[in-house]
């Protein structure tokens, strides 16, 4: 059973492509802006993980929720689905698969 306390927080599942729209990561954050920093930051670094062999650094679609619990479970339901699933999840967000890191990230 899932309880819940009271309090606003929130919590971002995102998907994280990289420039050729060819691969794809799925994560769960609580600070979506500094989570891309991190993501960006490990491939210029040059740290290995799967994001940064892969490039994968553009966001292209994000749902943000109130409780922990539910941004968890949402991201693993989003892990099990087959490829086209979520390219059609992203499609119904984002129809151009546009990088929408600006909305997170101050590019300044």
């Amino acid at each position: 059973m899932i309880e819940y306390n009271e309090g606003h927080y929130s919590f971002y599942v995102y998907i994280i492509t990289n420039k050729y729209r060819s691969t794809y990561y799925i994560g769960m954050t609580n600070n979506l802006g500094e989570r891309l920093k991190q993501h960006k930051e490990n491939i210029e670094k040059g740290i290995k993980t799967f994001a940064s062999r892969y490039n994968i650094e553009f966001l292209v679609y994000y749902e943000k929720f109130t409780w922990v619990q539910e941004a968890i479970a949402r991201e693993k339901e989003l892990k099990a689905w087959r490829r086209e699933k979520k390219l059609d999840l992203i499609r119904s967000f984002n129809p151009e698969f546009e990088f929408l890191n600006d909305r997170f990230v101050n590019n300044k």
